[in-house]
């Protein structure tokens, strides 16, 4: 299976490390979007589209380059990285996923963890989850990409 991961990792490194992790699993390609074309997706079995969260949303030069991706159907999945929790009652991955299904791809799941985040309030305290994404995170983004693919979803 062909995968492209587009990651957008601009703080601390933290959805890079993730979109790493997956990718090993995966066999994946991991661009940016300004190192993709927005042809480039079409071409790939699964990809998936990552980045930390602002302000309760995903970076925009993320969403950007999703919105100039032609309509083509395929295989799409989201990941993110947050200093703070995903709401269940207004996740921060919906309108990627809005955005993602309006041009045709099926969005099969979306994975998110904790993170170090030096976000305004917690940069006078250090930032928060300093150690995060750990090692159980990156093993949890693993199991995550082994369903994805269709595997176990533990490692051997």
């Amino acid at each position: 299976m062909k995968t492209l991961l587009v990651c957008t990792s601009v703080s601390h490194g933290n959805t890079r490390r993730v979109a790493q992790a997956m990718a090993q699993v995966l066999d994946a390609h991991v661009v940016t979007p300004q190192e993709a074309t927005a042809v480039e997706p079409a071409d790939y079995d699964l990809v998936g589209f990552g980045s930390g969260v602002f302000s309760q949303r995903m970076h925009p030069d993320l969403l950007g380059f999703v919105r100039t991706l032609p309509a083509s159907p395929g295989r799409a999945f989201v990941f993110a990285t947050s200093g703070l929790p995903e709401l269940p009652f207004a996740p921060f991955t919906r309108p990627l996923v809005r955005l993602l299904e309006a041009r045709g791809l099926h969005v099969e799941s979306t994975f998110t963890c904790r993170a170090f985040d030096t976000w305004a309030p917690f940069k006078p305290l250090g930032g928060i989850n300093r150690h995060r994404p750990n090692t159980a995170d990156l093993t949890a983004a693993r199991a995550f990409a082994r369903r994805l693919a269709g595997g176990p979803t533990t490692a051997p």
